[in-house]
Order: structure tokens, then C-alpha cells, then sequence
């Protein structure tokens, strides 16, 4: 019932219209891979997701937000399901460490979640779509899922970085057609590829 309630409210709020270019009904692994641009964003994806895909799903999201303060650690933990990741100050990840997270997201997809990530790694500002890391790569090589990207349009006016409080109006969310695998991909092709699908998902300007 928490869940039913939050995703209403997350609805509410962020005024999403949904569109689907892929399967709403669907027993597939997935990852969901979209832009970001505020806290919300994991939210509004996660509740625009029919009941059945949304209790498959878990969001990818850092601890150091999501652990502080009672409220979102049990909505991390009981609510979303979250998977908690240490994020490192800008510059100082190791690679050890970013493999370790990409694997234990692999190993809590177990056999029946989907993910929701987000490839840029942090917020944008201005709501361009920056540049993807290597993490949906590799996550991609570990686990056989269906790719679909996802793009939020707005989401960055209703909750900007910095605010804690988010202010209502009209948003959209989209999800694309599943990105085709190609085994022979390199890392950057791969990346920009998936970029790309996000981009152009949005409403033309």
C-alpha cells in the first residue's frame, strides 16, 4: 500500500505522461537506462512502471543520499528496494571499486529484477544528456537483460540540483525500444550508441 501511494503521489507531482515504445507487459530482465537531472528521477521511472514491472525493479542509487535520515533509509530499503552504491568523491574512484559495484548490481538482479540506472553518473544542470560511463557496459556484458533507454523531460525544473523541495508541473516520460546487442561492440560505440537512444527519445525543440 506505501508503494501504491508513493507511486501516485510521485505521478502527481511530476504531472508524467507516459509513453511506452516498447512492451509494458513483459516477464524480461531489464535495465532502464535514463538521463538525470534530479532525486526524483529514479522515482517518477519507477512509478510510471505498471504494478507488476514496478515491484521487479529496483533503482541503482547512491548511499550517501539515500542512507541519510530515517525516511529515505526505509524507503531505500523496504519501499524501492534500492541498491545502495558508494560513490567516491569526483576523481578519486578506483577502478577496483567501480567493478565491485558494477557486479554486486549484477548479483542483485538475481533472476527476476530489473535495474534503473543512470549511465551519466551524476545530474546534469542545464538537462542536456552528458556523456555515458563505462558502467552500462559492462553491466550489460554481465547480465543478458533487455536495455530499454528511458528519457525524463522536465524533471530537472521540478526538482533542480541543490532543492530540496519540488514544485509541480508537467513532465514526460518515455521508454524506447530496446537497444539490439552487438557482441562485437567496442566499449565507445557501445556507449554512444545508448546515449543517443536516450536523446532521441526527446520531444523536438
Amino acid at each position: 500500500m506505501i508503494a501504491t501511494a508513493l507511486a501516485t503521489t510521485a505521478r502527481l507531482i511530476s504531472g508524467a505522461s507516459v509513453e511506452w515504445r516498447c512492451s509494458p507487459h513483459t516477464d524480461a530482465q531489464r535495465i532502464y537506462f535514463g538521463n538525470h537531472s534530479s532525486h526524483l528521477d529514479f522515482v517518477v521511472i519507477w512509478s510510471a512502471l505498471p504494478p507488476r514491472l514496478r515491484e521487479r525493479a529496483r533503482p541503482v542509487a547512491g548511499r550517501d543520499y539515500w542512507e541519510n535520515g530515517g525516511v529515505r533509509r526505509y524507503l531505500a530499503g523496504r519501499v524501492f528496494r534500492a541498491v545502495l552504491i558508494d560513490r567516491a568523491p569526483a576523481g578519486t574512484a578506483s577502478l577496483e571499486s567501480a567493478r565491485a559495484s558494477i557486479k554486486r548490481m549484477a548479483e542483485e538482479m538475481g533472476n527476476h529484477d530489473s535495474l534503473i540506472v543512470f549511465p551519466e553518473g551524476t545530474r546534469s544542470r542545464d538537462g542536456e544528456v552528458a556523456a555515458f560511463k563505462s558502467g552500462l557496459y559492462h553491466l550489460s556484458r554481465l547480465r543478458q537483460a533487455e536495455l530499454i533507454p528511458v528519457y525524463l523531460e522536465n524533471l530537472n525544473r521540478i526538482l533542480p540540483k541543490g532543492e530540496t523541495l519540488p514544485v509541480p508541473m508537467l513532465s514526460r516520460v518515455v521508454f524506447g525500444a530496446p537497444l539490439p546487442a552487438r557482441p562485437d561492440e567496442t566499449k565507445q560505440a557501445f556507449l554512444d550508441r545508448a546515449r543517443d537512444a536516450v536523446v532521441q527519445l526527446r520531444s523536438p525543440r
